[in-house]
């Protein structure tokens, strides 16, 4: 069924997101986007301007990432357009659901290096799902439904719609479809059921089984099965970064994260595992180490909605190509039957020397927080930060050490409530993601675990967190350097510090102010809590300037090209 009504382009595209129940676009309007902002005026669409275009990208992220809905955001041709690709990058790489709407110069223009043109085609084709040209009037409609089609189903990810001017003014009749048919896009959902056999059987028949959970989980919403099905095994999980909340860390078969900043009770137990379940993953080099020494004694499982992701970075013994949820769902009832009937089962991965062996790890490798040096150690910031929030809030981050102390450190209970930059670790991310988040669950507490290096790269949008009364915290764990390029220097080059000293500059506390937020200071592990819970009940952006030491380091680390057991103490 379509609806017909004749109407200029940008009434088109406003419409069209209405009909896809947008709420909300992040971005900054420029000569090429005008016709669009100019509809936007009357919309019930709320617009959020931003101060620079990489924000309103992060920001669709943060607001997807949270509610798994398809964050929207806009900018107009050249260098606004240009300006969004590192966030479009940025969800690529994290499988975020984003759809992003570039002004371009009028269609006789084209290619002819007019003011403000780029091709941003071109550019942005390497990292999105699929990027469209708008070159009539009567195709918006059909388009905006394919992009959010894409964006949302099989595998999330970015979509680009390209806006020359010359078709947001012109006028034609327009048809609005319920749904698209996109010819050749076919994701496979329901994994093969005779792998998924063999991947029971093999689970069933493992002593030292291990599920590796990632994003993907979280993307399909399978954490209810992944809980059930290590209750059945008895099988302890590991996260990826991405993955962090799939699985609540609290849980006494929860390792934490695996990889080079993960825990060693995770790395350590991989080393040692016969069957890995890895689901929703990609097998990042930061999670697996050397390739050619992880899980070396396992055979691996993968489950991933995108047949690309298997074999391309490990081995893979057995793969299942389709949805987190769906394909575990079919594994559980597969294992329950067999135990049921008595075929397999009795050893299994229930044994329990595996269970001892796991409970002594992690035993054995629980970080210490409890530190009490001034000025502060991170481990005990996280924790008093940790201690100041509620299970539903949702902890941002920046990139950096303050991204690794917050995996390394936070447990994390619920899906949803961890956002951080995973496959471009994205500098700037976690204040504008933040802000996207806070906009998507207003009713949640939400705080950025920033790096001062980090924050800074989009601090302006502290005017659009207080123009716009989004109120975000932001905790700046304060040591004046570029601090894991520091680190790195430190450990692998003889501490010549080159490019990494951020000096003294600037006042936290007053920089907050200048904007009209709140800024404070903490420098005893007593005045943490306090200051987040005051942060929260003020309702006001506000700026924590947290001292840490100057050069404290994120352990355990794997050196780069060696094995996950290989860890620097």
């Amino acid at each position: 069924m379509v609806f017909e009504m004749r109407m200029k382009g940008s009434r088109a595209i406003v419409k069209s997101l209405e009909n896809e129940n947008v709420e909300v676009i992040f971005g900054i309007p420029g000569g090429a986007t005008i016709p669009l902002f100019d509809e936007l005026y009357d919309s019930s669409i709320r617009t959020i301007l931003v101060r620079h275009e990489q924000g309103a990208a992060h920001a669709a992220e943060g607001y997807a990432r949270v509610c798994g809905e398809v964050g929207v955001c806009t900018a107009t041709s050249g260098p606004g357009a240009t300006n969004l690709t590192t966030g479009i990058a940025d969800a690529y790489l994290d499988s975020s659901p984003i759809v992003a709407f570039t002004g371009q110069v009028a269609t006789p223009f084209l290619g002819k290096d007019a003011f403000q043109e780029a091709d941003t085609m071109g550019i942005t084709m390497p990292i999105t799902k699929h990027n469209f040209q708008l070159r009539s009037v009567e195709e918006i409609p059909g388009v905006i439904k394919t992009a959010f089609t894409l964006a949302r189903t099989g595998r999330p990810g970015p979509v680009v719609i390209d806006m020359p001017k010359d078709m947001q003014e012109k006028e034609a009749d327009i048809k609005f479809p319920k749904k698209v048919d996109i010819e050749g896009y076919r994701p496979t959902l329901k994994g093969h059921i005779r792998q998924i056999k063999k991947a029971a059987e093999m689970l069933l028949d493992a002593r030292m089984p291990i599920i590796f959970a990632g994003g993907g989980i979280i993307i399909s919403g399978a954490e209810r099965e992944l809980y059930d099905l290590s209750a059945l095994l008895q099988a302890p999980v590991t996260t990826s970064l991405m993955g962090k909340g799939a699985f609540p860390e609290d849980h006494p078969l929860a390792l934490g994260m695996v990889g080079m900043h993960g825990r060693k009770a995770a790395n350590y137990a991989i080393n040692d595992a016969d069957v890995m379940l890895a689901v929703g993953v990609r097998f990042s080099d930061r999670s697996t180490g050397a390739v050619s020494c992880f899980a070396p004694e396992a055979k691996i499982i993968h489950v991933d909605i995108d047949p690309a992701e298997i074999g391309k970075n490990v081995r893979v013994d057995l793969p299942v190509v389709g949805d987190a949820k769906l394909v575990l769902q079919d594994l559980i009832k597969l294992i329950k039957e067999s135990i049921k009937k008595g075929s397999r089962g009795g050893k299994g991965g229930r044994t329990t020397a595996w269970q001892e062996k796991v409970k002594r790890y992690i035993k054995e490798f629980q970080p210490r927080m409890d530190y009490d040096d001034i000025p502060l150690h991170p481990a005990r910031v996280i924790k008093e930060i940790m201690g100041a929030l509620k299970p539903d809030d949702i902890l941002v981050t920046e990139v950096g050490q303050c991204q690794m102390w917050a995996a390394h450190f936070c447990s994390i209970t619920r899906p949803r409530t961890f956002i951080s930059s995973g496959g471009l670790g994205t500098m700037g991310f976690g204040f504008p993601a933040a802000m996207g988040a806070k906009v998507a669950r207003p009713d949640r507490n939400v705080i950025d675990i920033a790096g001062d290096g980090s924050f800074l790269m989009n601090c302006q949008e502290l005017a659009t967190v207080v123009e716009n009364d989004i109120p975000v915290v932001v905790a700046v764990f304060n040591n004046r350097y570029l601090g894991m390029v520091r680190q790195w220097q430190e450990i692998f080059y003889d501490r010549r510090y080159s490019g990494v000293d951020l000096g003294t500059q600037p006042d936290f506390v007053k920089l907050a102010e200048a904007f009209g937020a709140e800024g404070m200071r903490v420098e005893r592990p007593e005045e943490i809590a306090p200051a987040v819970r005051e942060a929260f009940k003020s309702g006001m952006p506000t700026v924590i300037d947290v001292m840490i030491a100057h050069e404290e380091n994120i352990l355990p680390m794997v050196p780069p090209g060696r094995c996950l057991k290989d860890i620097i103490e």
